[in-house]
């Protein structure tokens, strides 16, 4: 999935988005309010995790501006402010779920999967396919019974081919899921990726490549 952390403590941002990214998750990282809704007016986010005390633009000004653009996208309200009055404002803003701090990383991480469910078109918890069983909780994959271990892009790539059920994932938008914004969009990497895939999905392939359109799992 991609996720935007956006918080102004920089050693917490920081730290969230490296579990984020040890989870599988395309994590983009924005400070302030100002650079969070220049990040949300080009980038397609699943999740938005946001603080709500941000500087430049407050987080409820953020979240209200996301609610009105119709974006798809999640919001994970985070916020000092534990008190009951506090949790009802931040939902009643648009945000879909709210985390006092200080949390447990693990707990967050857990609330970011199941908004990242809700984001799209309604994904089963384990994803399942021509014999692959992904399971996003717990990263792991097997094929035909067997255990499969793949890298974070890998696991990333696979799953957004699962979820898409049978139908053709563009390499443009697997680049968009798996990586962050600094990705190279004329990079060989989504290529590489399935390419390995491939290699410990072993045989038969069931990657199918869509030639000039992206690729499928039949």
């Amino acid at each position: 999935m991609r996720v935007l952390v956006v918080e102004d403590e920089h050693v917490l941002a920081d730290a969230i988005a490296e579990w984020l990214r040890e989870e599988t998750h395309a994590v983009d990282l924005a400070h302030d309010g100002e650079a969070a809704l220049e990040r949300l007016a080009v980038n397609d986010y699943d999740v938005v995790v946001l603080d709500r005390d941000l500087p430049r633009v407050h987080g409820d000004d953020v979240c209200k501006e996301l609610v009105a653009s119709d974006s798809a996208a999640r919001v994970l309200m985070l916020t000092a402010a534990a008190q009951l009055d506090d949790r009802v404002t931040g939902l009643s803003l648009g945000a879909d779920d709210y985390l006092p701090k200080p949390f447990a990383f693990p707990e967050l991480a857990a609330r970011v999967l199941a908004l990242g469910r809700r984001s799209r078109p309604a994904a089963p918890p384990v994803l399942r396919r021509a014999g692959i069983t992904l399971d996003p909780a717990r990263r792991e994959v097997f094929r035909d019974g067997r255990f499969v271990p793949l890298a974070r892009k890998e696991f990333a790539v696979l799953a957004e081919l699962l979820r898409a059920q049978g139908g053709v994932v563009s390499a443009e938008h697997l680049l968009e899921k798996a990586w962050d914004e600094h990705a190279d969009p004329f990079t060989g990497a989504v290529r590489l990726t399935v390419l390995k895939l491939r290699r410990k999905l072993a045989e038969p392939a069931v990657i199918e490549t869509v030639q000039g359109v992206g690729y499928r799992i039949g």
